[in-house]
C-alpha cells in the first residue's frame, strides 16, 4: 500500500456550543477513551518485557550497539573527504551489518507483538464493547498514542511510560474527516452527538480557514475553565493559514524585508536587526503567576498531610502501597484555584510569546537562529560530581525551571508557523561549526569563554555577549556553517551604535527586571 503524501497543515480551534447533556456525555467518552489508552498501553508495556528478556533479543540489541558505537568513533576520528581507504571498507562492513541487525531487531519486535498495528488489532475487540460511547477510527489513535510512548523508552532516551489518571486524557481524535469525529456544516458529528461550533461574525481568520481549506482531521479538546469543563475541536486543515485580516480585509501584521539574527537563551532573547537591537525577558508577566502557584502548592501538600497523617513515614515520604486520600472543602477548593491559574499562565505565556513574534517579524522575515536542544538543558546531570573548592556534591539540577517557566522553544515554534503561514522558515544555523560565542570577526579567531562571562571582546571593543552572538548568527553565511565575516565589517559599527543604546534603555529603565545573564548593573 502506497504511504500518504504529507501536505503542510495548520489548525484551527473553535469552541463548542455543548449543552448540559451533550457535556455529561462527551465527559463520559473522554474516561472511555482513558480507560481505552491505559489498556492499550499496559498490553504494549507487558509485550515489551516478554520481548526485552528473549535470549535473542538481549544478543542483537547488544551487537547492535555496539556496531552503532564503533560507527560514531570511527565518524569522529576520521573527516569525510581525507578517510582512508581501509577505514572507508570497514566503515562500509559496519553498516551493511548495523542496517542487517537492525532488520533483526525489528522482525523480533514483530514477532513480540509490539507494533503499532498489532495493537490496533488489540483495541478492535474492546472497541465494540464501547462501541456507543467511541469509534474505530479513535480507538485505533488512542492505540497509537499507547505505542508512541513506549516508543520514547524504545528509541529515544524516556525511561518509563506514564498511566493516564482520573481526568486524565483531554484529547481524542480522529483519523479522517469521513468518519468517527466528523467536522461538516458548522457542527461536529460524533456517535449521535452533533454539537455546533461558535462563530463569531467578524472572525474573519476562520471563515478564510473554512472557506479555501480541506479538513484533514478532527481533535477534540476538553479544557477546565472557571470550575467547569468546556470544549473545543482543533481543526487540522490542509495548507498553511491564512493571514490575521482587520474589519476592512487588509492584513493585520506588516512584515519587515532584512535579515534578523536571534540567540535564544533560557529565559530571555538576544535580537539583532538592521534596524535594531534588542535584549529582552521571555514572557515577562507569568513570573508573579509562578508565585501564587508555588504559594498554593505549598498550601495543598500541608492540607494533605494534615487530613491524611496516616500514609507518611517519619521522614515525611509517602508510604508505599495504594491508599484513599481524604481531601478537605478547603483542599478542593485550592485544587481547582491551581487548575484555573495553571490553565491562565499558559494563555498568558503563549500571547506573550504571539506579541513579541509579531515584534521580530515586523523587522525581516529572514530569520537566522542558533538551534538549542532545551529538553537535554532541562535534564538532571547524570554523572556524580564532587566541587574542588568546596568538597561537596554538586547539584543535578540544570535548567528545567527556567525551561519550564518561559517555555522558549514554544516561543521558536509559534515564531517558526507565522513564518511558515507566508511561505518561509527559520534559517537555523550549524550550531557546532558556527560557534557564535566564541567568534571574533576581527581577529578571526576562537576563544572559549565560561558561562558567567557576558561581555566579551571584539578588538579593543567589549560588547554584550548575546547581542554579538546574535550579530554574528544576523551575518550568517549562506550555508549556514558560519558567519560572513565581510558582511560583519560593514555591518559592526551600525550594530555598535544600537549595542549601545539598547545598553542604556537596560540601565536607565528602573522597573526593568535584569537578569545576570545581561551582565548589565545600574550602578555602573
Amino acid at each position: 500500500m502506497a504511504r500518504k503524501k504529507k501536505t503542510a497543515s495548520f489548525v484551527l480551534t473553535l469552541k463548542l456550543d455543548t449543552e448540559k447533556h451533550q457535556s455529561d456525555i462527551m465527559n463520559k467518552r473522554f474516561e472511555v477513551s482513558r480507560r481505552i489508552y491505559n489498556a492499550c498501553l499496559g498490553e504494549i508495556v507487558k509485550r515489551y518485557k516478554h520481548l526485552v528478556r528473549s535470549r535473542a533479543y538481549k544478543t542483537a540489541l547488544k551487537e547492535y550497539r555496539s556496531v552503532r558505537n564503533e560507527i560514531s568513533e570511527i565518524a569522529s576520528k576520521h573527516p569525510k573527504k581525507n578517510m582512508p581507504t581501509a577505514v572507508k571498507d570497514k566503515l562500509k562492513i559496519l553498516k551493511k551489518r548495523k542496517k542487517e541487525l537492525s532488520r533483526t531487531l525489528s522482525d523480533l519486535r514483530l514477532s513480540h507483538g509490539v507494533s503499532e498495528y498489532q495493537l490496533h488489532a488489540f483495541v478492535g475487540p474492546m472497541n465494540r464493547y464501547f462501541g456507543k460511547n467511541t469509534d474505530s477510527n479513535t480507538a485505533q489513535k488512542l492505540a497509537t498514542r499507547a505505542y508512541q510512548a513506549l516508543e520514547k523508552v524504545m528509541f529515544s532516551d524516556g525511561e518509563y511510560v506514564h498511566f493516564k489518571e482520573f481526568g486524565g486524557l483531554n484529547s481524542v481524535e480522529g483519523k479522517t474527516n469521513r468518519s468517527g469525529i466528523r467536522f461538516k456544516e458548522n457542527a461536529v458529528h460524533w456517535n449521535g452527538l452533533e454539537i455546533p461550533v461558535m462563530i463569531r461574525k467578524n472572525d474573519l481568520y476562520a471563515q478564510e480557514a473554512l472557506s479555501r481549506s480541506r479538513v484533514k482531521y478532527c481533535r477534540i479538546v476538553r479544557r477546565f475553565v472557571k470550575n467547569k469543563y468546556a470544549f473545543y475541536v482543533q481543526l487540522v486543515m490542509e495548507g498553511a493559514a491564512p493571514l490575521k485580516r482587520n474589519p476592512d480585509g487588509t492584513v493585520r501584521r506588516t512584515y519587515g524585508s532584512g535579515r534578523v539574527g536571534i540567540d535564544p537563551s533560557l529565559q530571555s532573547i538576544a535580537v539583532v536587526s538592521d534596524t535594531k537591537v534588542s535584549l529582552v525577558e521571555l514572557a515577562p508577566f507569568v513570573d508573579s503567576m509562578d508565585q501564587k502557584i508555588r504559594r498554593i502548592q505549598r498550601y495543598l501538600d500541608r492540607s494533605r498531610r494534615a487530613t491524611n497523617p496516616d500514609f507518611f513515614n517519619a521522614d515525611g515520604t509517602v508510604k508505599r502501597g495504594r491508599h484513599r486520600w481524604v481531601c478537605s472543602n478547603g483542599y478542593m477548593r485550592a485544587f481547582f484555584e491551581l487548575k484555573e491559574l495553571k490553565r491562565k499562565k499558559r494563555m498568558v505565556l503563549r500571547q506573550e510569546h504571539n506579541i513579541l513574534a509579531n515584534e521580530i517579524l515586523a523587522l525581516g522575515t529572514e530569520i537566522y537562529v542558533e538551534k538549542m536542544d532545551f529538553k537535554a538543558l532541562a535534564k538532571r546531570a547524570r554523572d556524580t560530581e564532587i566541587s574542588e573548592t568546596t568538597g561537596r556534591y554538586k547539584r543535578k539540577k540544570r535548567f528545567g525551571k527556567s525551561i519550564g517557566t518561559k517555555a522558549p522553544a514554544q516561543f521558536l515554534t509559534i515564531l517558526d508557523q507565522k513564518l511558515q503561514a507566508i511561505g518561509k522558515e527559520i534559517l537555523y544555523i550549524n550550531t557546532y561549526t558556527f560557534k557564535a560565542s566564541q567568534y571574533d570577526h576581527v581577529t578571526d579567531t576562537y576563544t572559549k569563554k565560561s558561562l558567567s562571562q557576558r561581555w566579551t571582546s571584539v578588538g579593543d571593543l567589549r560588547v554584550q555577549r548575546d547581542l554579538y552572538s546574535a550579530f554574528l548568527i544576523m551575518n550568517s553565511h549562506e550555508n549556514l556553517q558560519h558567519t560572513d565575516r565581510d558582511r560583519c565589517f560593514d555591518t559592526f559599527e551600525h550594530f555598535l551604535a544600537k549595542h549601545d543604546q539598547e545598553i542604556e534603555r537596560l540601565r536607565k529603565t528602573e522597573d526593568l527586571k535584569l537578569f545576570s545573564s545581561f551582565g548589565v548593573d545600574r550602578t555602573a
